[in-house]
């Protein structure tokens, strides 16, 4: 009886674990399937967002507005506009004429609507275009004393503290008057200066010689001025054969150096979602979306609260609270162009969501071998990175803020820190012109090329890449010494699959004594061919035999119990395997020392 408990017992401890393993096989399969399903119905409402033909519509508007040349200069354009001049130009040739498409080629009228414009014939002009511009107060910069006698206007660069919101000019309309700033409004980051909503305003007509007749008025009564900092123009357009908005904003900054730079864009959008068929499938899988969305955050929940502080030890955590922030709604705006705005500003979000779901996947590689490798080989080395990113980037700014001292003045991918950073990272890519910089010093441009290639691109990216491989050998060499996780999902999987095909009749069932048989006759037929007798292959069956069986019974993964019973037959069996060990060790030192004599009587 006292015999029988301790097996039961031993059994018990033998088996529970195995079985509580299984549960958690079991579990994260099933986990898997299901976030299979949630990333799938997130790439379909995500590439559901999004229509090819949004480029081709960006491509011919920009091609409209900002490649057409002035009538009579070729060379001038809105891309390059340098003076007020050349922006009055503009406004009074490609702009005027690309936003009037009131007739047919050969002047036939298409359609028969109250003064709507239709560019290239299939984009109708929503409402009518606006522009508005910003300024600066005078005397908002601080002069020399010995030049204050020369100059008796000083404007500074854009500020919301130097804004000048006074009435100006004619002081006739908003034209002339300032408009306050929603609060709601998003501001506009240009290359000099980041400008917020409101202004002094004029719209267009429907009409294009009322609108001439304005363009004509404000520049003969100098509308723009030296207080001018930014120019908006403003405008929106609607496809019906592809139900796409186009949200167009031109932009014409006014630097405190002088000159113009120019910037434009152009937001392609799909703001009416369900027309088609296929919208509303899309609307279903944003249905099914918000049911994950409260599963997976119910899920998330539920670990904080029984875990509490170790659930934020786990990196995975970590991402799938980060997944869940950024699947938050977006509030949008009435207007066109902020409507746009948000709506890009939520795509780009949803986009970096799918980006983090599909590494999210790494959580469950386990199951297979190569992937585990990468993770491990990841995991391992972050320190050494850690350390080494410290070297690297001290060395990489260093080298950043010398080439924006030195060449910032003359070249463009040094003009700020910012750009150099970026230079430099071309630089290790190959994509550079080193010409520029030689020419802007030809001593400390060549010396400044040369030391970064050669500490950054020819050291430290190789020890970066010295430092991954170290890494990568250790654990390639741990996995073969069987220091590596188990891969049971992959097995269970496995399992799984050849279950499905037996019972669809696609694989004929064999037992594991048939499939031992048949692998033990192939290794005895294998051994027949090598040269070895019947003993020899007798004598190494029976010991594998012996191995299985204690490797079964002593080395197997669910067992706790270090004191189990040994019956007198297994104490034999192990005797006798012991004992064919030391035959075999015994004749492969009598082999190894007849090789080691023949090798010495070798002539040198």
């Amino acid at each position: 009886m006292a015999e029988a408990s301790r097996w039961h017992q031993g059994g018990t401890l033998k088996h529970e674990p195995h079985f509580r393993k299984e549960v958690e096989i079991r579990t994260t399969l099933q986990e898997l399937l299901l976030y299979f399903i949630f990333l799938i119905n997130l790439c379909i409402l995500t590439f559901g967002m999004v229509n090819p033909h949004m480029y081709y519509l960006n491509k011919v508007m920009s091609s409209l507005f900002l490649d057409t040349s002035v009538p009579g200069d070729e060379r001038t354009n809105f891309k390059s506009i340098r003076s007020i001049t050349d922006f009055w130009k503009f406004m009074e040739g490609p702009l005027l004429e690309g936003l009037y498409w009131d007739s047919w080629y050969n002047n036939q009228k298409l359609y028969n609507l109250k003064n709507s414009s239709r560019i290239y014939y299939e984009n109708i002009l929503l409402g009518v275009p606006r522009v508005r511009q910003l300024k600066v107060r005078n005397n908002t910069c601080t002069v020399y004393s010995s030049f204050q006698s020369l100059m008796s206007e000083c404007y500074a660069k854009y500020t919301s503290e130097n804004e000048d919101m006074a009435d100006f000019g004619l002081k006739l309309n908003t034209g002339w008057k300032y408009s306050t700033p929603s609060i709601d409004a998003p501001w506009h980051w240009g290359f000099v200066g980041v400008y917020r909503n409101g202004g002094y305003i004029f719209t267009l007509s429907k009409s294009k010689s009322e609108t001439q007749s304005k363009f004509v008025n404000l520049r003969l009564n100098s509308w723009i001025t030296r207080a001018t900092r930014v120019i908006f123009i403003d405008f929106s357009l609607y496809n019906a054969n592809v139900n796409l908005f186009c949200i167009i904003r031109l932009v014409a900054e006014f630097p405190a150096s002088g000159g113009i730079l120019t910037s434009w864009q152009f937001y392609s959008v799909k703001l009416l979602r369900y027309v088609s068929y296929y919208d509303y499938f899309i609307a279903s899988c944003e249905i099914t979306f918000c049911i994950f969305l409260i599963v997976f955050t119910t899920q998330e929940a539920k670990k904080i609260k029984e875990f509490k502080s170790a659930y934020f030890k786990s990196i995975w955590n970590w991402l799938e609270l980060l997944l869940l922030v950024l699947l938050k709604n977006t509030e949008k705006y009435s207007d066109f162009y902020f409507l746009a705005y948000w709506n890009i500003y939520y795509n780009n979000i949803i986009a970096i969501t799918i980006f983090f779901a599909w590494i999210k996947i790494f959580k469950f590689i386990s199951f297979n071998k190569t992937m585990s490798q990468l993770s491990s080989t990841l995991s391992r080395c972050i320190k050494d990175i850690v350390g080494f990113a410290i070297m690297f980037f001290i060395i990489f700014f260093a080298y950043a803020q010398l080439g924006f001292l030195v060449f910032g003045s003359q070249v463009d991918n040094f003009s700020t820190f910012q750009n150099s950073i970026f230079s430099q990272f071309r630089i290790v890519l190959g994509d550079f012109n080193f010409a520029d910089i030689q020419q802007a010093n030809r001593i400390l441009g060549p010396i400044y090329f040369i030391t970064f290639i050669f500490f950054v691109f020819f050291v430290l990216l190789n020890m970066f890449l010295a430092i991954i491989n170290n890494t990568y050998s250790e654990v390639k060499a741990d996995y073969s010494l069987g220091r590596r996780p188990d891969f049971e999902l992959g097995k269970m999987i496995k399992k799984s699959y050849n279950n499905a095909l037996k019972k669809l009749k696609l694989k004929k069932p064999q037992t594991d004594e048939n499939s031992k048989d048949m692998k033990s006759g192939d290794l005895a037929e294998r051994a027949r061919r090598e040269g070895f007798d019947q003993n020899e292959i007798q004598s190494a069956e029976q010991m594998k035999k012996w191995k299985e069986g204690l490797e079964k019974k002593y080395y197997s993964t669910g067992t706790q119990d270090d004191h189990q019973p040994v019956t007198q037959q297994e104490f034999r069996n192990l005797f006798l395997y012991a004992v064919e060990l030391e035959k075999e060790l015994h004749y492969i030192s009598l082999k190894l020392n007849r090789v080691m004599r023949k090798v010495s009587g070798l002539p040198y």
